[in-house]
């Protein structure tokens, strides 16, 4: 199972790293600075609120779905055909209470018209990752893979017409980014589905409401569990817009920040995207995952400490290099923000093996306060710290969740604590820290030196064995390594 993992691992890290990095700072850079922090700010606080409910199109059906049908493939053709009827319906329910809650909150008119644009992508995205969820559970991950970069690749093709191909003489509007989308995320959902249609034996679409009420009883667990994340998630930025005379901008300066984690992310959410149905499938089996889980989280969190560290280091370097405005207050947000990215990375392999083995009662108590505390602090950090307030919260809460992840995983699974491993890691920190500070003492060209601390210290790495060169190359033969 670990040499499956690192085989298709490799494929949808190849893909992502080919398109989404050029998608985020290629493309949503250059729209960013093209139409100013505050309009961007505009749109960021609009898509982070529509995002933040729109587990009200899913209610953990995607998550639910991709471990039973990993589990039990006969059910693969049942479900689509009544849960397609049920995507439709859910979507009414989405657009009902989203609207409803924009208009309380004081939304005006101007910001309603392009939040039911968003509201519709938000839609289709949730359709694709639903059809999705069954392309991984049935084991294809290669074809998964391909569909997961698909709707990037369209955008970055429509995007760069409408930036560079000079097709209008107005200069670029944010309303030209969301419209991209639309496109987009629509033909990715066209040729999503005739994918699933063709590995369905047949589909014929029911409205069954004892179905629907049975699998919603399933799920739903799952559904609160993404919408008490998704609020200590993307809060921040609807947060800043509101409680803020200069909410949009400041709205703007946090998404400049945001943007490298987001990228960041890309990453360690690929582990956890393919580790679903692999522990799904093992837990069903009654295999041990200890080895799998100490695997990857190796493979994700030591290229995440680097990353983070080289980052950290050139923050301020790195934002003069993307940005032409309010860079040193972002650069300071964007520091915050990338040591938070270690716990997320955490959260993306532990997390995901609580949701395989289906421990949603302690991930939404885990969840719930994780909520509480960042809009608390939220509450507290941004009238007196504005957009650096909201990223001492996320760091704060980000580092809770994952550590309440960690604990919760060890006492279900009785996981052995590796001191070796944790030892190893902390020297490899601390030797990595104070190397990198040489580095950046030392020699001037920034571009170099951030360079040579991911380079040196992925020898570190490699030499503490941290990532064994052997087991992989092993893994990679198909035969046995020796634990």
């Amino acid at each position: 199972m670990k040499r499956t993992f690192l085989t298709n691992l490799a494929i949808l890290l190849f893909l992502n790293l080919l398109v989404k990095p050029f998608w985020i700072f290629g493309i949503d850079r250059t729209i960013q600075n093209t139409v100013g922090a505050e309009s961007y700010g505009f749109y960021f606080s609009l898509f982070n609120f529509s995002l933040m409910l729109n587990i009200l199109l899913d209610l953990g059906i995607t998550n639910f779905n991709n471990r039973n049908i990993s589990q039990h493939h006969q059910l693969f053709s049942k479900y689509l055909s009544n849960v397609v009827i049920l995507k439709f319906l859910l979507a009414i329910v989405y657009g009902i209470i989203c609207t409803g809650l924009a208009l309380i909150i004081g939304y005006g008119w101007e910001q309603i018209k392009l939040l039911l644009l968003l509201m519709f992508n938000q839609f289709l995205i949730s359709f694709v990752l639903y059809l999705r969820s069954n392309i991984s559970g049935l084991q294809l991950f290669k074809t998964d893979s391909l569909v997961s970069v698909l709707d990037k690749a369209l955008m970055i093709i429509i995007c760069s017409v409408l930036l560079w191909g000079h097709v209008f003489d107005s200069p670029f509007q944010i309303e030209w980014f969301v419209y991209s989308q639309t496109a987009a995320y629509g033909i990715t959902a066209i040729i999503t589905f005739f994918i699933v249609l063709s590995k369905s034996k047949f589909l014929h679409l029911k409205f069954d409401f004892t179905f629907f009420r049975a699998i919603l009883k399933q799920s739903y667990p799952y559904a609160l569990l993404i919408l008490l994340m998704a609020l200590y998630n993307r809060v921040d930025s609807v947060m800043l817009e509101r409680m803020l005379p200069d909410g949009k901008e400041q709205a703007g300066i946090y998404a400049q920040a945001f943007r490298i984690l987001e990228a960041a992310s890309m990453f360690s959410y690929l582990f956890g995207a393919l580790l679903l149905p692999m522990f799904s499938k093992m837990l069903k089996q009654k295999e041990s995952v200890e080895q799998l889980t100490q695997f990857s989280y190796s493979l994700v969190i030591i290229p995440s400490f680097i990353l983070v560290i080289g980052t950290f280091i050139y923050r301020h370097e790195i934002m003069y290099l993307l940005y032409n405005s309010h860079i040193d207050a972002s650069a300071d947000i964007m520091g915050l923000l990338m040591f938070a990215f270690l716990a997320i990375s955490t959260t993306y392999i532990f997390g995901t093996l609580l949701t395989a083995n289906g421990s949603l009662k302690y991930l939404n108590i885990m969840a719930a306060i994780g909520m509480g505390l960042n809009i608390v602090l939220n509450l507290i950090l941004i009238p007196k710290f504005q957009a650096t307030g909201s990223a001492i919260a996320s760091l704060f809460t980000q580092m809770f969740t994952a550590l309440a992840q960690v604990i919760i995983a060890k006492k279900i699974f009785n996981f052995r604590m590796n001191y070796k491993f944790l030892i190893l890691l902390f020297a490899f920190a601390g030797i990595s820290i104070g190397m990198a500070y040489l580095i950046k003492f030392n020699i001037s060209n920034w571009i170099l030196g951030f360079f040579l601390i991911c380079g040196i210290s992925g020898i570190l790495a490699f030499s503490f064995k941290l990532i064994n060169l052997k087991s992989l190359y092993l893994l990679f033969l198909n035969k046995d390594v020796q634990e």
